[in-house]
């Protein structure tokens, strides 16, 4: 699975470059904050859920959990259902909120 740390993904950001950012972790921790135009779907959802926010295989997916941990898990079982690009965000939401991007 590929990895990417919070400056590389502040830099993919910046450049512009398309993808869908997914948040995997739960519901509540959704609620309590996120990333400003994330989308949500919990680790136990994705792979049911993805294909109706992600129809396009080539997309780039950036997922982020907690820490790191299941955005990972869920990133390989995307690679598994075909999709070429999942990449796991480590450090997760605490990188991200330290990190100024806006959240909600």
């Amino acid at each position: 699975v590929k990895e990417i740390d919070i400056d590389a993904y502040k830099k993919m950001r910046e450049a512009g470059e398309p993808h869908l950012l997914i948040d995997t972790r739960e519901e509540s921790e959704w609620a309590a904050g996120h990333v400003k135009g994330a989308a949500h779907m919990s680790k136990g959802v994705i792979e049911r859920d993805i294909e109706t926010k992600a129809p396009d295989k080539s997309q780039t997916l950036v997922l982020y959990c907690g820490g790191g941990f299941r955005s990972a898990l869920a990133a390989d079982n995307l690679l598994k259902m075909g999709y070429e690009k999942p990449i796991s965000l480590d450090g997760g939401w605490r990188a991200l909120k330290e990190s100024g991007v806006e959240l909600e």
